[in-house]
């Protein structure tokens, strides 16, 4: 791999995952907006960016063919589903004043990542693995006993996001990103009018149009979803999946201080020794992605 590709690579990874780590600040900025109403926005918007780009580029020769892969269609269906409930349970948690139960919540995905890794494909761990997977157990029974209740919102982030990677890994390598992105976005947008029609009709009824303001973060809400997973998709194609495992933690990190420094978010005590035990088991799926890449390293040097 070429200086210059691998430069590019980590390039984009950090501006995929710095920009998802300021989208607290987004979202709070959208309200009185409510998740679903930022959520349909936010699908409608992305699809018609996505739309405008391949009309830009010419880019429209692999849509007929896709009549004749309808098991690609069903596991793109089933990324679009996943990703939206990823999407609204983590808008409606920021919007209602819960970041850190979010930031967590992407704390435990790679965790989730590998426990889907063991019960779906059949994976076997490492021994580091196991223990990280272990201590993030521990972390989730303890927050549930500290908080006196199941860490839902946080649970149901990981395992969405865990879930959505895992359609994608058996889908494939089919699709480039920006044409995955316009088909998930374009099979949800009826589902995002319809949100938006019963929206009109609920009595705080939609904010869109109460001011240039807010509308045209609405707006933006649809260029803020594509280019982060565009400059994801530019960092996989470029640098190894260990390096994109480790700069993935820039997110959560950088939404928990969002939570405390900037939307005044409180913490109590129970909740910090709960981070602090998942960040071990982080640490734990880290060194073990760092020695295996360097024993790979020292094989291929023997070889």
């Amino acid at each position: 791999m070429s200086e210059p590709a691998n430069t590019r690579g980590l390039a984009a990874g950090f501006g995929a995952y710095a920009l998802w780590g300021l989208f607290p600040l987004l979202f709070v900025a959208l309200r009185p907006a409510g998740a679903w109403e930022i959520l349909a926005n936010r699908i409608l918007w992305t699809a018609l960016l996505c739309a405008g780009v391949l009309l830009v580029l010419r880019d429209w020769a692999w849509i007929a063919p896709l009549r004749r892969q309808p098991r690609l269609m069903v596991g793109v269906t089933a990324a679009a589903l996943l990703i939206a409930t990823n999407w609204v349970v983590y808008v409606a948690a920021v919007t209602s004043g819960h970041t850190s139960d979010a930031a967590l919540g992407y704390f435990l995905n790679p965790l989730a990542t590998v426990a889907l890794g063991v019960l779906v494909l059949r994976e076997r761990l490492r021994p580091l693995q196991w223990a990280a997977v272990t201590v993030g157990v521990v972390a989730g029974a303890y927050l549930a006993l500290a908080a006196g209740s199941f860490p839902t919102t946080a649970l149901a982030l990981a395992i969405s996001f865990a879930l959505y990677g895992l359609v994608k890994k058996k889908v494939g390598d089919t699709l480039p990103a920006l044409h995955s992105l316009t088909l998930e976005t374009v099979i949800l947008s009826p589902a995002a009018a319809v949100i938006l029609v019963i929206v009109a009709f609920t009595p705080a009824g939609l904010t869109f149009g109460d001011n240039a303001v807010h509308t045209g973060l609405l707006v933006f809400s649809g260029v803020a979803t594509a280019v982060p997973l565009l400059l994801f998709a530019a960092a996989a194609r470029r640098i190894p999946l260990v390096t994109i495992g480790l700069i993935q933690f820039i997110t959560p990190i950088m939404q928990l201080l969002c939570a405390v420094l900037i939307l005044d978010e409180h913490l109590p005590r129970d909740r910090w020794i709960g981070f602090g035990i998942v960040w071990a088991a982080l640490l734990l799926l880290a060194a073990d992605s760092v020695l295996r890449v360097w024993s790979s390293r020292s094989s291929s040097v023997r070889g």
